[in-house]
């Protein structure tokens, strides 16, 4: 079956239009145990899902992510606002760096604004950085039609139609996946630098 490009760029678009975040408001003020934690997880990623069956956070994950220093341990078996807001941060991350990256990425909000006695407070931080993300909705849509629209200019010496339009489908997730690459590689780059930083200071 011919795959309709023209309607994967326009899924693809559509979706951005509904890219959203939590906000802090919508996190209870009361602390949660795991079991609420969870639940309160899947109902508002449950979007993000690509399959059915994907877990959007487990109890185990929770544990895992304490251990290795990217969650603040539970106070009583509870979990605050803050710890929701860092799991949330840490359900990004997840996806494009590694466990020791991301808790390199998350020290600063752990030690300095977790607990609120910093210069602002986590909730503060937190809707900053996502305010500022959906300004970037707009040009990452300019740039997807971009990088579609190049796809299609490709592979043009090709008498086969359905060949070259096979080729060029295969040409737009290059050009798409070589973004994320890149910006994977510089993100990388900030973290060992910060993670080189680290070492200087305990040194």
């Amino acid at each position: 079956m011919k795959i309709d490009t023209n309607d994967i760029l326009n899924s693809i678009l559509k979706s951005l239009d509904h890219v959203d975040y939590i906000r802090p408001e919508e996190i209870p003020n009361i602390d949660l145990y795991m079991d609420q934690v969870t639940t309160f997880m899947d109902d508002h990623f449950s979007s993000t899902k690509r399959y059915p069956e994907d877990k959007i956070l487990t109890k185990t994950m929770i544990n895992n992510y304490t251990k290795n220093n990217l969650l603040p341990p539970s106070v009583k078996k509870k979990y605050s606002k803050e710890h929701v807001l860092l799991l949330i941060l840490i359900y990004y991350f997840k996806n494009i760096l590694s466990i020791r990256d991301i808790e390199t990425v998350l020290k600063p909000l752990r030690e300095k604004y977790f607990s609120g006695e910093g210069a602002a407070d986590l909730s503060a931080v937190y809707s900053e950085i996502c305010e500022m993300e959906k300004t970037r909705i707009e040009p990452m849509k300019a740039s997807v039609q971009e990088a579609y629209e190049k796809s299609r200019s490709v592979f043009s010496s090709l008498e086969d139609s359905e060949t070259a339009d096979e080729l060029r489908l295969f040409a737009f997730v290059c050009s798409l996946s070589f973004d994320v690459y890149l910006k994977k590689m510089m993100i990388e780059k900030i973290v060992d630098a910060l993670a080189g930083n680290e070492k200087e200071e305990e040194t």
